[in-house]
């Protein structure tokens, strides 16, 4: 019961952002008259997008993409859309739905939605796609890899929970254990520990980015260790882990969007992956005629990833200390690992647990 509540209290929050939503699809269209791609008037080009299991109302990552297409819409005047998948199954269903109605951008939400594109970026070699953290398909001139520099982010908000922690312990709830996914572990743990010598990092794999219960058993399992503040990784299974501290009134890092609203006095920050920034900008080049495929990466640097600007939980001197740091990564003082080796070469073994 309380996994529904947390779920519709979510989306009643956000529906304001929302331009449409519905049970598996919803879609805006404001209509418009410059001439867009191939000739079109803006109101005929069609920009969707399919979302992974953790649906629109994520709060997180695919709720982030509808909001960019939307304010693609709002600004523009194309028609979008999206298709939520519950379960893999839906992939490619979903993805041949915009084939069919011959979309002019077909945008697929998350690394796990790879195989699927592969499949129909080959199979339709003159429509264009988009895919969020997968580089996979770069090969493909059909298709535009998304990527960003999570582990800035999650750096930033680890330097922030081990300045914050009074107990030094802190969590990371991780969705799944991929290369892309456990960037974020890697950067949180260097900031935490950059920050802060003596802190501990709590971890656990929940294996899924849509089950709630699952994050909130790892949060509340943290807090029973002595977790005083916790980050997640895991999309709409994020919402369980914050729901765990709010009910233990210990703070939440959230992630992908700034996730304050979901619990205003839990949330400590969040760690930002302006996915809505990237999805509007494949919007509007489609629009513009102006397409490329290819790895983009958005970085802390152009403002791809940051913290989130609501700073109501930190303290002056976190936020002061959290500037400096973010001005020495822009720099190239201080270099956030990404990968294993660059984790373990400067922190040691054993110290993330998730990679395996």
């Amino acid at each position: 019961m309380k996994k529904k509540l947390l779920a519709g209290l979510l989306a009643a929050a956000m529906v304001f952002s929302l331009a449409a939503c519905g049970g598996s699809g919803g879609s805006s269209d404001e209509g418009g008259s410059d001439d867009g791609a191939e000739g079109k008037e803006a109101s005929e080009v069609k920009v969707g997008i399919v979302t992974d299991t953790g649906g629109v109302n994520d709060g997180s990552f695919n709720q982030s993409a509808w909001e960019g297409v939307s304010r693609a819409a709002d600004e523009f005047g194309i028609t979008v859309k999206y298709l939520e998948s519950s379960t893999d199954a839906d992939y490619i269903p979903n993805i041949e739905t915009f084939v069919d109605e011959e979309y002019d951008l077909i945008i697929c939400i998350g690394y796990q939605l790879a195989d699927a594109l592969k499949e129909e970026a080959t199979a339709n070699p003159d429509m264009n796609f988009a895919i969020v953290d997968d580089a996979a398909n770069a090969d493909l001139d059909n298709v535009a890899c998304l990527m960003f520099e999570q582990c800035q982010a999650s750096y930033l908000v680890g330097y922030v929970a081990g300045l914050t922690t009074e107990t030094n312990k802190i969590g990371f709830v991780l969705g799944m254990s991929t290369d892309t996914m456990n960037e974020f572990g890697y950067g949180y743990c260097a900031g935490a520990i950059d920050a802060n010598p003596d802190v501990e990092v709590l971890q656990a794999n929940a294996n899924s980015f849509s089950d709630t219960a699952a994050g909130k058993t790892a949060a509340n399992n943290m807090i029973a260790d002595g977790a005083d503040v916790i980050f997640h990784a895991a999309g709409g299974t994020g919402l369980g882990v914050i729901d765990a501290c709010k009910e233990a009134k210990i703070w939440a890092i959230g992630v992908d969007s700034d996730q304050s609203v979901i619990a205003p006095e839990t949330i400590l920050t969040s760690a930002l992956k302006r996915v809505d920034n990237a999805c509007y900008d494949e919007a509007k080049a489609v629009l513009d005629g102006a397409f490329e495929s290819g790895v983009k990466t958005y970085t802390l640097e152009e403002a791809g990833v940051d913290i989130a600007p609501t700073t109501d939980n930190l303290t002056e001197d976190v936020i002061t200390a959290v500037n400096e740091v973010k001005e020495s990564i822009i720099s190239g003082d201080v270099v956030v690992p990404k990968t294993k080796d660059d984790f373990e070469g400067k922190y040691g073994a054993g110290i993330y647990k998730l990679a395996e």
